[in-house]
Parts: C-alpha cells; sequence; structure tokens
C-alpha cells in the first residue's frame, strides 16, 4: 500500500515539473492536434466555416497516451453554417484541453467568419478569420520532493514559491486562413496565434503561445468499378504540415471511401525525432450522420510506455432547402 502511495506521489511530482516548465521562461507551449483533422474543420482552418451547403455540428474526443491515465484528454465541438447574405459562412467552435490528470485546464471559445470568392464555375478561393477566447487554470495541488518522506510520503512543507499572479490566465487571441479549391483539389494555409499571446500566471515571464503555421492539401480521385455508382469509390490522397515553435510534424496518407464506409492509414512523421505515429481510421457516414475512431499506433521509442491515443468523432449535418445561388461546398474528407 505504501508503494503504491508513493508512485502516485511521484507521479504528481512529474506533472508538478510540467507545471513549472510551463509557467516559466522556458515554455514551449504547442497546441492540441486531431487525428481526424477533417472531422474538425474550424480547428484546421478557420476558412472552414460554412464550407457546405448546409448547416452541420460536430463533437471531438483525444485521449492522447492512456497509458499514463486521464494526462492529455481534448473534448470540441462546433457548428458552422453558410449564410447567403454575407457571401460566406460563420462558425462556433469551443474546446477544453485537459493536461496532466487536471494540473492545467484550458478552455476556449473562438468565432468566425469565411468570405467566399468564385473564381470561375468550379474554383472557389475562400478567406477567413477567427477570435478566440482562452482560459487557462492552473492547479497547483501538487507534492513536491522536499515535502517527500521516504516512509511516511508527503508530511513536510515544501520550501517552492508557489506565489503566483493569478492561478487564472485569459487572453484574447485572433487567427486566419485561406483556402483554394475546386471538385477535385483542395489547398489550404491557417496561420493561429497571430499576436502571440502572453500566457504565464508570472508577469514577470515573457512565455507566450507561439504562432502555428498549417499547410493542408487533397485530392480526390474517383475510382471506376463494375456494380459501383459515380463517386460510390475513390480514394483520397492527403498531405498535412504543421509547424509551431522549434515543433514540425507532416502527416501523410490516404482515405479510401467504399459507399457509406470510410477508412483511412496515415504516417504521422516528427522531423526531429523521425516516424511518431501510424495511424488507422475508420468512419461509417449514412445520409446526414457521421462518426469515425481512429488509434495513433506509437511507432517511436514511447510506444511501450504511452499505449498511443484514441479519438472518436461524431458529426451531424442539418437538412436545409437547396440554395437559390450557386455555390459548391468543398470537396474534401469527412475525417
Amino acid at each position: 500500500m505504501i508503494q503504491l502511495t508513493f508512485r502516485d506521489m511521484i507521479k504528481k511530482f512529474i506533472f508538478s515539473v510540467i507545471v513549472i516548465l510551463v509557467t516559466g521562461n522556458l515554455l514551449r507551449a504547442q497546441d492540441p492536434e486531431f487525428t481526424q483533422f477533417y472531422a474538425n474543420k474550424l480547428y484546421l482552418n478557420p476558412a472552414f466555416a460554412g464550407s457546405e451547403k448546409c448547416a452541420r455540428a460536430q463533437l471531438n474526443y483525444r485521449n492522447q497516451w492512456p497509458k499514463l491515465g486521464s494526462t492529455y484528454v481534448t473534448y470540441s465541438a462546433s457548428f458552422d453554417q453558410r449564410v447567403d447574405v454575407l457571401e460566406g459562412g460563420l462558425g462556433l467552435l469551443i474546446m477544453n484541453d485537459i493536461q496532466g490528470d487536471g494540473a492545467i485546464n484550458t478552455f476556449s471559445a473562438s468565432a468566425m467568419y469565411a468570405y467566399t470568392v468564385a473564381l470561375n464555375r468550379y474554383t472557389s478561393l475562400i478567406g477567413g478569420f477567427q477570435v478566440s477566447y482562452f482560459q487557462k487554470t492552473l492547479n497547483w495541488d501538487y507534492i513536491f520532493p522536499d515535502m517527500l518522506h521516504p516512509v511516511y510520503g508527503a508530511i513536510f512543507p515544501t520550501q517552492e514559491d508557489l506565489v503566483a499572479t493569478d492561478l487564472k490566465k485569459g487572453y484574447f487571441d485572433f487567427s486566419t486562413g485561406g483556402i483554394l479549391a475546386n471538385r477535385i483539389h483542395t489547398f489550404g494555409i491557417a496561420i493561429h496565434h497571430l499576436t502571440q499571446p502572453p500566457e504565464s500566471y508570472r508577469n514577470s515571464s515573457d512565455a507566450v503561445l507561439p504562432r502555428k503555421y498549417t499547410v493542408h492539401y487533397g485530392t480526390r480521385i474517383p475510382i471506376k468499378a463494375r456494380g459501383y455508382r459515380k463517386g460510390e469509390l475513390y480514394i483520397s490522397p492527403q498531405v498535412l504540415y504543421q509547424r509551431q515553435r522549434d515543433f514540425e510534424q507532416f502527416n501523410y496518407g490516404f482515405y479510401f471511401s467504399r459507399k457509406n464506409i470510410v477508412g483511412g492509414l496515415w504516417m504521422r512523421q516528427n522531423f526531429r525525432f523521425h516516424y511518431d505515429s501510424f495511424v488507422m481510421i475508420l468512419g461509417f457516414i449514412q445520409s446526414k450522420f457521421r462518426v469515425a475512431y481512429s488509434y495513433d499506433l506509437t511507432v517511436s521509442k514511447l510506444r511501450n510506455q504511452t499505449l498511443g491515443a484514441h479519438e472518436i468523432s461524431l458529426g451531424y449535418t442539418f437538412p436545409c432547402r437547396q440554395k437559390h445561388k450557386k455555390f459548391r461546398p468543398i470537396q474534401c474528407p469527412s475525417f
């Protein structure tokens, strides 16, 4: 019993170290990531707001490194709709990211607008803008090394300086993005955290949330096969590149669709640590409803310590009348 309790205290100590790094001058913040990035389009690029003819709602859940417990868990909910009178779309995205079993909790609410310009009958250029509000909460309820007794556990007062200006940090943030799309190809660029807002709990720290740059491209290749109608069978190669300060990541793979079933195989590569994960996605689409599950199989040296990541997405597209104005939705995968 004492051994188990001591292990829990060590785990809390590790989380406290993470907290110190986050609140100090050595901050290397990184945004949460979703494997099913097309199932969370508004998080990927604000220019996706209103990119379908009808309104849609989306829920996403991600549990990263489940072997360590609820170490990194992220929830998101979004809604967007095309508004013809605005010649574009409106979107709302709400997220909650939990790190270290609640050591750091980040809540954000974002509103976005995307304006569409029809370059010709089949090609559209879309520009999006996003304003967000973040609230980061820090929980100091942790055990430090100087509090530990080898037999009796945490019985000593800590000498650590726990004085912070505020255990809650709130700030506004701005992002932008653009998409060039036609019936086959989709190319997009997004820049998040344009103003690099300060997010440290200490006024003396210059720690900021670094800009995140995203580039994504995909295409749809229909497959002709006997017994299938046009559009029922296709393969969709996709690539995604992201950079945030010193962290770079490259995702590449493809989706394969057979009527209502969608599958995907991906590789995620970290340029510094080489290959990171092999990703498998399986989704089902029925009329206006879609659901998908993905698993990140860690292939790096952390594979035995983390057990990868699980992700679930649920989406619903609301019924609506046919648009009178000419508008073509962006043709990209659902997940």
